[in-house]
């Protein structure tokens, strides 16, 4: 199957009313789906945390870095004794050992009552299993942490627990990439809407992805949205001063606890309500999908995530 067909294949099995309280069979079916991905390329951590005395579960996979370590675009470094020479080799080897804050990429699974959740949150998890696949196969110059994350519609409580466990014990992130909506696209003119202030700033059709950061990440949103687009895939970014506070419509994913507890973090996105009416409706299908959008969004990412 070519990366389109794989997305398709993965949607099929997601794509159902999966609310942890409403719809526990369907939410227990995606789980196990996701876990049973995920174990293709090593062992997935459940980790448990609590809401209300109901025990919920984030899904873990952790990618190990390259070694010796990338350059930025896929390039491996030589070690100072590939060619021969006698060089003292311990310096290199206290630089490989040394541990590299990870790339965290996140995705929830959950869905509001009522709806199957295609394009809310199926398409960022299918993404998120495909580039597990591309990152076991291919590993980054940074260790990569992949999670699926419980509760997010009932206040990103699965990502909470996770940005608090780095916190409490004081671990570096690279980056935190949070998956959120990936797949609806409409190329019809006036078919996207913004907060109030930024209509006039960006595109009124809603056929781009949209990458959307803290001040901090400016460097990285302008690497990430250049690669995206050179791979075909038009992209859009938006920085925001202090948490997004002002701006809340820029705080409703799982990147958000990452930014309250200090993190650098970017919220990958097709905007959800501002362009796709299915949102948080029974009407979240996987024929509302733009399935060439979708894999066009992937193939970017897969592409832009080996340059950071």
């Amino acid at each position: 199957m070519n990366l389109k067909e794989r997305l398709h294949s993965h949607l099929i099995q997601i794509v159902r009313d999966r609310n942890p309280y409403l719809a526990s069979e369907g939410h227990f079916y995606a789980q196990q789906y996701i876990r049973e991905q995920l174990a293709q390329w090593g062992t997935v951590e459940i980790d448990d945390f609590s809401v209300r005395g109901r025990i919920h579960h984030n899904l873990i996979l952790d990618l190990p870095p390259l070694s010796p370590p990338l350059v930025k675009g896929g390039k491996q470094e030589e070690s100072p004794l590939a060619s021969g020479g006698k060089q003292d080799n311990l310096g290199f080897e206290k630089q490989i050992k040394k541990r590299l804050p990870p790339i965290v990429i996140g995705a929830h699974y959950d869905t509001v009552p009522g709806s199957p959740g295609a394009d809310d949150n199926a398409t960022g998890v299918a993404v998120l299993l495909e580039l597990a696949r591309d990152i076991a196969s291919a590993p980054l110059k940074y260790p990569v942490q992949l999670v699926a994350f419980d509760m997010e519609e009932y206040g990103c409580l699965g990502s909470s627990h996770h940005a608090a466990k780095y916190k409490q014990q004081q671990e570096s992130i690279r980056l935190m990439i949070s998956l959120e909506m990936l797949g609806y696209c409409n190329h019809n003119p006036n078919s996207q809407s913004y907060p109030a202030g930024l209509k006039n700033f960006y595109p009124n059709s809603g056929n781009f992805i949209a990458l959307i950061g803290t001040l901090r990440t400016v460097p990285d949103l302008i690497n990430l949205s250049a690669k995206i687009r050179k791979s075909g895939q038009p992209c859009e970014w938006l920085p925001v001063p202090n948490r997004g506070l002002m701006v809340p419509d820029t705080r409703r994913s799982d990147h958000v606890p990452f930014w309250d507890n200090g993190y650098p973090a970017i919220m990958v996105t097709d905007t959800a309500n501002m362009r796709n009416p299915h949102y948080h409706r029974e009407g979240d299908r996987i024929e509302t999908l733009d399935l060439d959008f979708l894999a066009g969004v992937c193939q970017g990412l897969v592409e832009a995530i080996r340059y950071i």
